[in-house]
């Protein structure tokens, strides 16, 4: 058994959280992680009413009686409801967990996610925004390191230089990522210091994940090499996997092309029609370096079993020495 301080702050039987997916981390992708004992986060910003997202919390709660979260999404979109309206509805709903992820910190929900008893979890990408969010009273930090699907921030610090850094600089737990794929890559960061680790793209390939097979067998044969950073230019620094999608994204903003005209390559409709109707080249899919390490689809309870009986193997070759 791995018991850390986020296990027993949130209540779950592995140190495993399984990252927000924009489109993907709905309810049944998320109850079936909190069933197999990790964390799921169901992603608000899937959700553009009071009503769909209230009945998104309840879905969860249908399947699993387990700890998962919400998160609040602070960086920038179009069409999305206010965090405040996601913050009423999970409040009345009882949701005692949050993840806010985003350019800067959660300042203005502190408060009253504080008042409703809610844990709080923050996810940055440096220390003195860890350091930031410490201050305002969250409970935990998750940090992710440069190999990291999706948001990578500016700084490009790597995940083994980054996670000792951070925890030497805060007093809260820290839940860290960035090519975490397997059970050895968790417990060489639960080495490094940190409670719990944070996974996305090995879970992209579960049975229960959404994304269509189409994608799903293409990504079994990526490697680290298969996958691109966009979006500096704008601010919002991406790691995708790479495909025609993310090619055309580079080049138009190799020639300066601003947010609205990138837009017509990143928009979330054609993101739609790459996750679900398995058109590979149409849109961006996040994806981190640690897809070199994913070699075949299973149930989610089953990829877990795997981590843990990795780690634990990981960790008696260790003490081996």
């Amino acid at each position: 058994m791995f018991k850390t301080k986020i296990t027993e702050l949130l209540g779950i039987e592995y140190p495993i959280i399984v990252g927000t997916m924009m489109h993907l981390s709905q309810a049944p992708f998320v109850a079936a992680v909190s069933d197999a004992g990790a964390l799921g986060i169901l992603a608000s910003a899937n959700y553009q009413d009071r009503d769909s997202f209230r009945q998104a919390i309840r879905d969860v709660r249908k399947k699993t009686a387990k700890p998962f979260a919400v998160n609040l999404n602070m960086f920038p979109a179009r069409n999305r409801l206010d965090n405040d309206i996601y913050i009423d509805v999970l409040l009345d709903e009882g949701v005692g967990i949050v993840e806010t992820s985003g350019h800067k910190a959660p300042e203005a929900y502190v408060d009253r996610l504080k008042k409703g008893n809610v844990l709080l979890i923050h996810k940055c990408v440096g220390v003195r925004y860890a350091r930031k969010a410490e201050s305002l009273g969250v409970d935990a930090v998750t940090v992710v390191g440069y190999e990291n699907g999706g948001a990578t921030g500016r700084l490009d610090i790597t995940t083994l230089c980054l996670v000792p850094r951070v925890v030497d600089n805060v007093n809260i737990p820290v839940i860290a990522g960035g090519g975490v794929a397997d059970g050895r890559c968790m417990t060489a960061l639960l080495a490094l210091g940190a409670e719990g680790v944070i996974m996305g793209t090995r879970f992209l390939v579960a049975d229960e994940c959404p994304l269509h097979p189409r994608i799903k067998e293409r990504l079994l044969s990526a490697t680290e090499l298969d996958t691109t950073l966009v979006l500096r230019s704008v601010g919002n620094t991406h790691r995708v996997w790479k495909n025609r999608a993310s090619a055309a994204t580079a080049e138009m903003e190799s020639r300066g092309a601003g947010l609205e005209e990138l837009f017509s390559i990143i928009s979330g409709d054609r993101t739609k029609r790459m996750y679900f109707e398995g058109e590979a080249d149409s849109g961006l899919l996040a994806c981190g370096q640690g897809i070199g390490l994913v070699r075949d689809m299973k149930p989610v309870g089953g990829i877990v079993a795997e981590i843990m009986a990795e780690a634990e193997a990981a960790r008696e070759r260790l003490n081996g020495l």
